[in-house]
């Protein structure tokens, strides 16, 4: 009897299904309601498991969802992205980097919300005493903390400069130019 509690337990939820129909609005399976955008960027939030599903043909939309939570976002005041990071971001559509571009921002912002759960659970237990030391030695260990990082996107970029030397010297060797 046991060993099937814990089976039980062991079983990961469903994944949460939204469906978006034609008239834009958001309906959750789970709760059988219309919820907001602003519920589906609190689903993000909260780490909860969805997928947002077009109603009438079942396509996967969830990267629209979440491009237009960051629209709203970027639009609301105070935007993570400058208009040289988006135009950037934008130039590299369509372009042979655009896969590496993709997997860079991914590893880097990956790494980043690594080392923000670090901190917080390192944080977690501690007194306004040694919120106050911690202010106190903020460079030296806010240099170690984000050494690994740095290190990390150092590393990204030396790739990045890699793989385009690589391709450049493809595309000359194509038009028979020697280097």
């Amino acid at each position: 009897m046991q060993g099937k509690k814990a089976q039980a337990s062991a079983v990961k939820p469903a994944q949460r299904v939204i469906k978006k129909y034609p008239n834009r609005r958001l309906y959750d399976t789970n709760t059988s309601a219309y919820i907001t955008l602003a519920q589906v960027k609190q689903l993000v939030l909260d780490s909860e498991p969805f997928v947002v599903r077009d109603a009438k043909s079942n396509d996967d939309i969830t990267r629209s969802i979440l491009l237009q939570i960051i629209l709203e976002e970027e639009a609301g005041g105070a935007p993570m992205f400058s208009e040289a990071a988006l135009a950037n971001i934008i130039r590299f559509y369509g372009h042979a980097m655009q896969g590496f571009m993709g997997t860079s921002l991914e590893r880097n912002v990956q790494a980043f919300t690594d080392l923000q759960a670090k901190l917080a659970e390192q944080s977690k237990n501690f007194t306004p005493e040694m919120w106050a030391q911690f202010g106190n030695m903020q460079n030296p260990l806010m240099q170690g903390v984000m050494g690994s990082y740095l290190e990390q996107s150092k590393t990204l970029f030396e790739q990045m400069q890699e793989q385009m030397q690589k391709q450049t010297e493809q595309m000359f060797g194509a038009f028979g130019i020697k280097r």
